[in-house]
């Protein structure tokens, strides 16, 4: 159990269930104080979707109607907190599948409505773009690339509800381009951590792969090409020698990894020249998703960060990937900007953190994506 509450410390419970992990935390935060994570409760489902080469979003949905419940009555439990010191319900309103937002939303309304607390909606990028102010106190405004599954955008961060957005990737997200990449290999999903794992016996000069964009100005980005290029590489090998070895595999990841990583570098060299020139106070380039979980892409961005004289900020591994601490805190965030929501809160596909820029990757009947 807690040791006795504070008179200005507050708990904010949050929910997460954008894409295939089901996840709830309490979090706590006093005033003058670092956040302090109660209690984080993932529940995976990579077996659920293994044998699909992917995420199934109504197997994903599904699971998260299932778990959720059960997620968030361990969170409590974990943390030694009951619903009714919370502050706030925190959950993430989008963007995401739909079907598991869905599922998020309609709990946080069932506990909102059983407990007279009230729910914060909260953007699952601001979660990934908040969690260094979380982990590391880090003041505003900083520079952020959150580099994920889905998304992959350069971010000016100065307010909890206040972002511009400096430049991201045209198609596909990094981490999809690892998913699609490790299928294409016959390699586990998710794609991120099978081919860093495969990659640390390759050779990354073997394979030339391009580097999209570096030869145009700005800070936005393309990974499509990648994936086309180790494809038709893939299939020349094969056609010439019968299939592919283990240690082709290896060869094909680190090749791949190091394109990767020499783009995000050569962009976030280019970004952090812009932010730069801002004369922040105190210049900070924070890196989060869960890409960033990446060894080889973190070094690398490190030591972009420091030849630019920012400091480099990566969350730990576990808040990298999605999570419901980050939801939670970004709702504490707002909800000391005086955020409220109420049982009319949608969920939302798509919602781009900054809606004054035109989409990136297009829009439709639903509005702009991320």
């Amino acid at each position: 159990m807690l040791e006795k509450r504070k008179l200005d410390q507050n708990f904010f419970l949050g929910l997460e269930s954008s894409c295939d992990e089901t996840a709830a935390s309490v979090v706590s935060v006093t005033e003058g104080q670092e956040a302090q994570i109660l209690s984080s409760v993932v529940f995976e489902q990579s077996m659920l979707h293994a044998d699909f080469g992917g995420v199934v979003p109504e197997i994903a949905a599904r699971a998260h109607a299932e778990r959720m419940d059960i997620c968030v009555a361990r969170a409590l439990e974990d943390s030694g907190c009951k619903l009714s010191e919370m502050s706030a319900i925190c959950v993430t309103a989008g963007p995401g599948l739909i079907g598991g937002v869905l599922s998020g939303v309609m709990c946080a309304k069932g506990l909102s409505l059983g407990s007279g607390k009230p729910i914060i909606g909260v953007n699952h990028l601001a979660g990934h773009a908040l969690t260094p102010r979380l982990t590391d106190a880090v003041t505003y405004p900083y520079l952020m690339l959150l580099v994920s599954g889905g998304h992959c955008q350069f971010l000016l961060v100065t307010a909890a509800d206040k972002y511009e957005r400096l430049g991201g990737t045209i198609d596909d997200a990094p981490g999809e381009a690892f998913d699609k990449t490790a299928r294409l290999l016959g390699l586990a999903q998710p794609g991120g951590p099978s081919v860093e794992k495969a990659a640390l016996s390759g050779d990354a000069k073997r394979f030339s792969f391009p580097r999209p964009l570096l030869d145009r100005s700005g800070c936005d980005m393309s990974f499509s090409g990648l994936k086309t290029a180790l494809l038709r590489t893939r299939n020349e090998l094969v056609d010439s020698q019968g299939g592919l070895y283990e240690q082709d595999r290896a060869d094909f990841c680190a090749s791949f990894q190091a394109a990767i990583s020499d783009v995000l570098a050569e962009k976030s060299r280019r970004v952090l020249f812009e932010y730069m020139s801002l004369s922040p106070e105190v210049a900070s380039f924070c890196v989060a998703g869960g890409v960033a979980a990446n060894q080889t892409i973190r070094h690398r961005l490190e030591q972009v960060a420091t030849e630019a004289g920012a400091e480099f900020i990566a969350p730990p591994l576990r808040l990298c990937t999605d999570n419901a601490a980050m939801i939670a805190f970004a709702g504490a965030e707002l909800y000391a900007l005086g955020a409220r929501d109420d049982l009319s809160l949608s969920a939302r596909p798509r919602w781009p953190l900054d809606p004054r820029k035109p989409a990136l990757l297009g829009g439709g009947k639903k509005g702009a994506k991320a």
